[in-house]
């Protein structure tokens, strides 16, 4: 488990996982519909923020809503991501990117701006929980050992696109080379070893781990396999201290190697567990019987 691409993704470490079951997609909004329509559920994004939740944020941003990706119309230096990410009041899952958007023609694509309870609650529905990392990552590199990929090592084998991923120049031009510049319907690309889809690229998905860059070395100097690890007891991203933030995986179709390169099997991503986004997602996992 880990890659050497990524420094909180180091050292490589041999990790061993119970056996469990993996939805085969994420989660479409089709089937999140069914779990809200039974339970009358009230997504975090659907509900009003409180001065008390969020002291630091603006008087503007406490209202229902969630964050949203919009391109700048010119190139931009890549170190400050909210020159094009923004907070945008109506956003939800019923409108992944504000007011004006819906899920028209959308039934079979992953479910985004779902904050951490939110899967939760929705894996708990359905008699299941989230995936820690290492499951996620085991079933993602779908049988194969240390590959750059989920499919090998060639991002795109005989020049065939593997993922939903974003090709021209990042943030301002989606060239949409692979046919898409946003989410795609789940299982439009190829399955991994596994009969697993999308395990890369289209919607990032929560995992239940904490997020702390140093785990894999606290893994690592422990010596032997790990069993079954669960994430530390607590969160640090040195970039924000004091903000918990849960691990993403699998990466999204905003994701490319000028920025972010993570829709690679041992790239690790992180997020507020309150703030959902666009391109984020989940699917859920249970442990199999004990035979």
């Amino acid at each position: 488990m880990g890659s050497s691409e990524f420094p909180d993704a180091q050292p490589w470490h041999q990790v061993y996982v119970n056996a469990f079951w993996i939805d085969r997609t994420a989660v479409t909004n089709e089937q999140y519909e069914r779990f809200v329509k039974a339970n009358r559920y009230v997504t975090v994004a659907e509900r009003t923020p409180t001065k008390e939740q969020f002291p630091t944020a603006p008087p503007e941003n406490l209202v229902a809503g969630s964050v949203v990706f919009h391109p700048p119309d010119h190139a931009v230096p890549l170190d400050n991501r909210f020159r094009w990410w923004s907070y945008v009041k109506g956003a939800n899952w019923r409108h992944p990117t504000g007011p004006g958007s819906d899920l028209k023609g959308k039934a079979r694509h992953p479910v985004v701006q779902v904050a951490f309870e939110d899967a939760v609650a929705f894996c708990k529905w359905e008699g299941k929980r989230l995936p820690t990392e290492a499951e996620f990552e085991f079933a993602a590199r779908g049988g194969l050992d240390r590959k750059a990929y989920a499919w090998g090592d060639e991002f795109q084998p005989a020049g065939k696109f593997m993922a939903n991923t974003f090709q021209g120049h990042f943030p301002e031009r989606n060239t949409g080379e692979d046919g898409l510049t946003a989410t795609a319907p789940v299982g439009s690309f190829p399955p991994n070893g596994y009969g697993l889809l999308d395990m890369a690229g289209n919607v990032w998905e929560w995992v239940s781990d904490w997020y702390r860059p140093d785990y894999y070395r606290t893994l690592a100097e422990t010596g032997g396999v790990a069993r079954n690890p669960k994430g530390p007891s607590d969160s640090l991203d040195p970039s924000e201290p004091g903000t918990k933030k849960r691990v993403q995986k699998g990466g999204s179709f905003l994701c490319t190697d000028q920025y972010c390169k993570r829709y690679m099997p041992g790239g690790r991503g992180k997020g507020e567990p309150d703030t959902g986004t666009d391109h984020l997602g989940f699917r859920c996992v249970k442990t199999a019987d004990a035979r």
